[in-house]
């Protein structure tokens, strides 16, 4: 390996790194939005009523 072919190497490594790092901070802003939007929508769904107390407390099977 050549001498003058290590300071190249060494900073085509440090633009990965950090190209690296700035797509997991863009992919971790993203999934945090994703999440809002999810929790949103969730806040957004009706009330479910409950059922009488009588309903699902036997089962009638025929044989």
């Amino acid at each position: 390996m050549d001498i003058s072919s290590v300071g190249s190497l060494t900073s085509a490594l440090t633009q990965v790194q950090g190209s690296d790092a700035v797509s997991t901070l863009v992919l971790k802003k993203t999934i945090d939005l994703q999440e809002q939007s999810a929790l949103q929508l969730l806040q957004t769904l009706p009330q479910v009523t409950n059922n009488p107390p009588n309903l699902g407390n036997s089962v009638d099977i025929k044989v």
